[in-house]
């Protein structure tokens, strides 16, 4: 009887972080890094993005020729491929943070003084102090403008989501081709719509409402393809069984469908939110320029924060660049904000019981 030999597969770590990955990686970095420094030395190239691109290029080639030493060629491919996009996501990550710390180290100059968020700037000009004036018609301009964005984009962007998938045709799929391309509109072009249509068709004054119709033309796409996709994910089972009790199909969209995507809609509308509320083309041309705060959107000028940064940012006094970016400090702790709310709403226990309760059939109800 022949022998047999029974070989043991090695199983490949694709988890973790292994002391041979983190000297493998040192070794190719400072291999990169010195012959990037010796070619620079040799060859007529200079400028700090050519040094960072050829080392990293080098980076890569070095680590993949370390990694063939002890692994075969799908163990190459997985550990560069790692490599890659853990490089990437390294990158986007500092430059979030180089954005974040940036915008607030410059804008430091302002935040500190109480009046920059209980005052506007009808009483300050480009040369007072940073002890006058302050943001506040901005803020609430933004909150009013987005409010009545939402209030428009919600409703709409649902009930289009719902129509994609409840009523899939011809017609269906031309307004989701429609969709997706209006997801790719540039911003001055929705506010040149506006501008068209509201303000010189329709007679509307240059106001908040004129400019939440601009934001509303930015966001809905965003909040139709976002829901759009959360509700195709719906367990189908869960449609057929309320079909099967005698539901109809928009009856089973609104107490089955919806309920069950709540949290992804919630992110839709997080999405959405973010998207509107850092237009500054639309709101450019809609929405005019006013140095103090009106809580009327229908009358009048209203100013948001990216039209104030914009305003603040392009005067060449030191106080007013101070401002700008204030305010933009501001404006990402305003959207962080809403993203825990929303957040916290969408995943609240208790309100999720709640809302079960009032959207579960009823005795008897067909």
């Amino acid at each position: 009887m022949a022998n047999t030999e029974i070989v043991e597969e090695q199983k490949r770590q694709l988890h973790g972080l292994r002391i041979r990955d983190m000297l493998t990686t040192l070794t190719a970095a400072t291999a990169a890094i010195s012959a990037t420094g010796f070619m620079f030395a040799v060859a007529p190239l200079n400028g700090a993005l050519s040094f960072v691109l050829l080392s990293y290029v080098l980076f890569v080639a070095f680590y993949a020729l370390i990694t063939a030493l002890d692994e075969d060629r799908e163990g190459v491919k997985d550990r560069v491929a790692s490599v890659i996009v853990r490089s990437a996501a390294v990158v986007i990550f500092s430059a979030l943070v180089f954005i974040v710390v940036f915008t607030i180290t410059r804008g430091f100059e302002a935040l500190p003084y109480l009046n920059f968020f209980v005052e506007d700037m009808s009483l300050a000009g480009p040369l007072d102090p940073l002890t006058t004036g302050g943001i506040i018609h901005s803020i609430i301009g933004s909150l009013i403008q987005i409010a009545i964005a939402l209030a428009i984009t919600i409703p709409l962007g649902l009930i289009t989501a719902v129509f994609l998938n409840e009523m899939p045709g011809k017609y269906s799929r031309f307004v989701r081709t429609m969709v997706e391309a209006m997801t790719a509109l540039p911003s001055i072009v929705a506010g040149l719509f506006i501008y068209a249509t509201a303000i010189l068709i329709l007679g509307v004054q240059k106001s908040g409402f004129a400019a939440a119709l601009a934001i509303s033309v930015m966001m809905l796409p965003i909040m139709i393809r976002a829901s759009d996709v959360v509700l195709r994910i719906v367990p189908s089972t869960l449609k057929e069984a309320s079909l099967g009790l005698g539901a109809g199909s928009w009856r089973t969209a609104w107490m089955v469908t919806l309920p069950t995507a709540r949290s992804g809609l919630t992110t839709a509308i997080i999405l959405a939110t973010a998207r509107g509320i850092g237009e500054t083309s639309p709101v450019l041309l809609t929405s005019g320029f006013t140095a103090s705060l009106n809580l009327d959107p229908t009358n009048g000028p209203m100013v948001s924060l990216p039209l104030a940064i914009f305003q603040f940012v392009k005067s060449p006094e030191p106080t007013m660049i101070a401002r700008g970016f204030g305010t933009a400090a501001v404006l990402m702790l305003l959207v962080l904000i809403l993203f825990i709310l929303a957040r916290v709403l969408g995943s609240d226990v208790k309100i999720s019981k709640r809302l079960a309760g009032l959207l579960k059939f009823r005795r008897g109800d067909k």
